[in-house]
């Protein structure tokens, strides 16, 4: 027996007094409405209902359960009622993992978001790790790299593009390596990883199959954007991803190197757990960031050549 369907028809009945009224409003039959009242009045031992052709009145035990009942049932539908909008609304807790080199493409989108909805409590966890976002309660995820897997759903948004870099003024006392071979003769920067303290060495594009280059770093930072800076303020050769560098090639700041020797591609991606009913203020955020970033040309080296050409 359902015993909550049982006594919510109970109640139901109680209050329109007719087991006929019941099942119309719950588009059920009234011998469906009989048989869980019926089932109930065994479940407890006690007859609840006078029952006649023409009306079902309460007994003295019915009512005196009526009483005890109703409260709880009436808590129970709140509860429902209040879940379904907080379902509903665009409000409540949004929690967001991501990598640091994401910063540039969410500071402003994140802002933009909270500003068309102020009553979302935005919590952003900064993890250059692959997090579970399904064992970290986590409502959406950004990572570089290859798409998530696992119980989410992901999307790719752009392409970050890796390529050599450096600024005028560096290239005004050095000059431009000419080859991939000419690195060697020159200042480069590095990425060191967090987790591990080890120097990523570069990957490039030689011969048509990407290369691990290995040259020692004059400055190494384990932060992409305190990289950049050390490419910014003339120190060496970078390999600069596009999401972090776009803006800086278009203003000028940066001069792309060897690009027939590109660094790997990787996507950009957003992800999500898999589950049916998410709150409307997780599926707002992943519609808004989709419509705001998915296959935006501001990451892009190309695109920021492009612009800049065009002045």
């Amino acid at each position: 027996m359902d015993t909550l369907r049982a006594i919510t028809l109970f109640v139901d009945a109680a209050a329109a007094g007719s087991f006929q009224r019941v099942a119309l409003a719950r588009a059920i039959t009234p011998q469906a409405v009989s048989k869980a009242i019926g089932q109930l009045e065994q479940h407890l031992g006690v007859r609840l209902f006078h029952r006649t052709t023409r009306r079902n009145s309460l007994t003295t035990e019915g009512l005196a359960f009526l009483e005890s009942v109703r409260p709880g049932l009436d808590a129970i539908q709140a509860a429902v009622g209040s879940a379904r909008a907080t379902t509903e609304a665009i409000e409540g807790p949004l929690r967001i993992t991501a990598p640091r080199f994401a910063r540039k493409a969410l500071r402003q989108t994140l802002a933009e978001f909270l500003t068309l909805h102020p009553r979302v409590q935005l919590d952003l966890r900064i993890e250059d790790e692959y997090t579970d976002i399904v064992a970290a309660q986590i409502d959406v995820g950004f990572r570089g790299g290859s798409s998530p897997t696992g119980q989410v759903v992901s999307r790719r948004l752009f392409t970050v593009q890796q390529r050599l870099c450096a600024s005028p003024e560096y290239l005004s006392r050095h000059g431009r390596p000419a080859t991939v071979a000419d690195l060697a003769k020159h200042h480069c920067t590095g990425f060191r990883l967090a987790t591990t303290g080890r120097l990523v060495p570069w990957q490039l594009l030689v011969d048509g199959e990407m290369q691990r280059i290995e040259l020692p770093a004059l400055y190494c930072a384990n932060d992409p954007e305190f990289e950049l800076d050390a490419v910014l303020a003339g120190l060496g050769i970078g390999l600069v991803d596009s999401l972090t560098g776009a803006d800086e090639v278009h203003a000028g700041r940066l001069v792309p190197l060897l690009e027939a020797h590109p660094g790997p591609d990787v996507g950009f991606h957003l992800y999500f757990a898999q589950r049916r009913n998410l709150p409307r203020r997780v599926r707002t955020f992943i519609d808004f960031i989709v419509a705001r970033l998915q296959d935006s040309p501001q990451f892009s080296f190309d695109a920021a050549r492009a612009r800049r050409r065009s002045r």
